[in-house]
């Protein structure tokens, strides 16, 4: 299934979500890897089984199988870390913020792409997760690389989108039985 065979399937009510849809996977403000990237580490990152093939077969035509399973693990190494930092930075005792997290992520420094577009996808992943100390973290060094405002805003924009097409999916199969 592809993008367009997945925006079939979204129910009349989601038409700003299917356009939206259509229109990321068009937009040129990021590069292939990068903008295919973050479509796939978002898709894992929320889970809905349609979602997840529509995006894995339009990023295989578009990834190589290195680059696609970077952006895996993106979702994968953000999973654990968007849960962890979020904890840390909501919770009023500060202490557990001074000790070591004491969780293996050696994927962020060896991440097997270019650092810059693995700091997109998990700044795409952040937002699906909603961890604000992530996502000021990754768009702090983004913008140490001279990321322009409007990559990380189309990195987020399709996070968006994402996680609101799975959304209506999952919610569309609950209302199945």
């Amino acid at each position: 299934m592809s993008i367009a065979a997945l925006n079939e399937t979204l129910p009349a009510y989601a038409r700003d979500i299917a356009r939206n849809l259509e229109v990321l996977a068009g937009e040129d403000t990021l590069n292939d890897q990068q903008k295919w990237g973050c479509f796939l580490a978002c898709a894992h990152a929320v889970g809905v089984g349609p979602v997840v093939r529509a995006v894995e077969a339009e990023a295989q035509a578009r990834l190589s199988p290195e680059v696609a399973d970077a952006a895996r693990t993106a979702a994968a190494i953000m999973g654990m870390n968007n849960i962890y930092y979020r904890a840390l930075h909501i919770m009023k005792n500060g202490e557990y913020g001074f000790m070591p997290s004491k969780l293996r992520m050696s994927a962020l420094n060896q991440p097997g792409v270019d650092r810059l577009d693995f700091e997109l996808w998990s700044l795409a992943v952040s937002a699906v997760n909603g961890c604000g100390a992530c996502l000021d973290a990754h768009e702090a060094e983004l913008k140490t690389q001279r990321v322009p405002a409007a990559a990380v805003q189309t990195a987020l924009r399709i996070a968006a989108v994402v996680n609101a097409a799975s959304r209506v999916i999952a919610g569309a199969e609950a209302a199945k039985g």
